[in-house]
């Protein structure tokens, strides 16, 4: 690690979510690998997550520091401790989160103002969008992550320009105009931006949008091997001020890393490994919807049972929310994990993913398609199965199944709404899980085909962050960005005091 000759020191504040903090806390590693010093804002309970993560990354010689801000729960109408979205007991408290972190501007601004080396810039989540103040205050290149694909970004984009949806019926097909590919959804795949649900949170989202279109510029947690005619196009759109620097889940390479990446599991690693390599090659499913996702009962009966109709080893991530203990109440009377023990694995919580998705046994990937997910599947080299459910988590289906044909889907048509989980008439049944594994794991001709497109991209992926990559050179072009901005504004300073 060399460091630079202006000591640069990029201030880091994620949203806190696992989601979203997760590719941050990647993204902190990345650039103090560089030799740009991190200061990474967290609260007290995000900070214990990821301490073990951080604390061996500052002890290998990476400069990276936590800067700690207490979460206003109680003032905002949250329980206490309750400072990550994953925590929230109900998604109807979501604005009283908002609400919450916005309270973070004002004490954060006082310690940015006494920190040295001084920030050079912020690189904050987009859902923040008091960082715009914050940084205009502060004097400071504002620098937004948007955990999406650029293939999502400008699917995003077009449809406000266009507004194309607004005048279909809500299960019809209509074509996204201007992109590269023909691409087809029905409003009801479409993220609440587009879809309103019972979650009402218009004037938010209006503000991000706001706020996003006054940053300096975007990273983005893709390569451009990956999407690299839609990073063209929405480069345009924005501006050039673009930076692809992914994915940031491969700077992660020890076991531990990737063990304890976003929380401390809930299963004993060594036990979770032991168990994998009791399977063959490409035989295992690893099912997990996302830390967000709650299923409901009814949901989760028909996914649990399409595994076990699939006849192949198993893992099965349950995260059940206040709907846990229906969850758990089924699993026992009905029998399901005694009756699949032999050959399944469940874990409740909190699951090791990347470790477990880097084992060669793994053959498929059901998944959410939220775009961490999707992005440490294609690291990894397997196919997946798509299980979208909210957000742009259609878009990212869309992406895997018709533009780089490594998936398959399981038959979700319409987004769940949040605060039920469930949308009437939309479930997927047993039979659907089962012919969507079945298909990923076929060894005839298309299976094959799509295992080795899976695998392409894996070592692609690899490539882009390795020296003389995309990825590294997008983040040797952002390092020196604002490397120039920094001097040019001490040359102006010192110009100032000098006259």
């Amino acid at each position: 690690m060399a460091l630079l000759p202006e000591m640069l020191n990029f201030v880091l504040i994620p949203l806190m979510a696992p989601g979203h903090m997760i590719p941050m806390i990647d993204m902190a590693k990345l650039f103090a690998d560089r030799g740009v010093i991190v200061t990474i804002v967290t609260t007290p309970l995000n900070a214990i997550r990821f301490n073990a993560v951080i604390d061996r990354a500052i002890s290998s010689g990476l400069p990276i520091r936590l800067l700690q801000l207490r979460f206003p729960c109680e003032e905002a109408g949250l329980p206490v401790g309750c400072e990550s979205a994953d925590t929230l007991p109900s998604y109807k408290l979501i604005r009283n989160f908002y609400d919450a972190a916005k309270m973070l501007q004002k004490p954060l601004e006082q310690m940015l103002r006494r920190l040295q080396p001084a920030p050079s810039c912020i690189i904050c989540d987009k859902h923040l969008t008091w960082t715009a103040d914050l940084s205009n205050n502060l004097q400071i290149p504002r620098i937004v992550f948007d955990g999406m694909s650029c293939f999502t970004q400008l699917i995003v984009h077009h449809l406000y320009i266009s507004k194309v949806h607004e005048t279909v019926p809500e299960s019809e097909p209509f074509v996204v105009p201007s992109l590269p590919d023909r691409i087809e959804f029905t409003k009801l795949q479409l993220p609440g931006m587009f879809n309103p649900s019972s979650l009402d949170v218009h004037d938010i989202r209006e503000q991000i949008r706001v706020t996003e279109k006054q940053c300096y510029g975007m990273v983005v947690n893709s390569f451009e091997d990956l999407e690299q005619r839609y990073v063209d196009e929405f480069r345009n759109i924005r501006g050039r001020k673009v930076w692809c620097i992914g994915p940031l889940s491969l700077f992660n390479r020890e076991n531990l890393d990737k063990a304890q990446r976003g929380n401390k599991a809930s299963i004993d690693t060594n036990q979770c490994l032991r168990w994998l390599d009791s399977h063959k090659p490409d035989s295992v499913i690893y099912a997990c919807l996302g830390s967000l996702s709650r299923l409901t009962p009814s949901q989760f009966i028909e996914l649990a049972l399409g595994l076990e109709a699939s006849n192949y080893p198993f893992i099965l991530v349950i995260k059940g929310g206040e709907k846990t203990e229906e969850i758990e109440k089924w699993i026992l009377e009905d029998g399901f994990e005694e009756r699949t023990k032999e050959r399944g694995l469940l874990i409740r919580g909190w699951a090791p993913q990347v470790l477990i998705l880097s084992h060669s046994s793994i053959g498929g990937f059901l998944t959410h398609c939220g775009w961490n997910s999707t992005l440490e599947g294609i690291c990894s080299g397997v196919p997946l199965i798509t299980w979208p459910l909210f957000a742009e988590q259609f878009f990212n289906e869309k992406l895997v199944v018709q533009i780089l044909g490594t998936g398959v889907r399981v038959g979700a048509e319409a987004v769940v709404d949040l605060i039920s989980q469930e949308r009437p008439g939309m479930k997927v049944m047993k039979d659907e899980v089962k012919a969507a594994i079945d298909m990923v794991m076929d060894k005839g001709k298309k299976g094959c085909e799509r295992r080795e497109k899976a695998k392409k991209l894996k070592e692609l992926a690899k490539r882009s962050v390795e020296e003389g990559g995309s990825s590294y050179l997008n983040t040797t072009l952002l390092i020196q960005d604002i490397e120039q901005l920094v001097k040019k504004n001490k040359q102006s300073t010192q110009g100032s005091f000098i006259t």
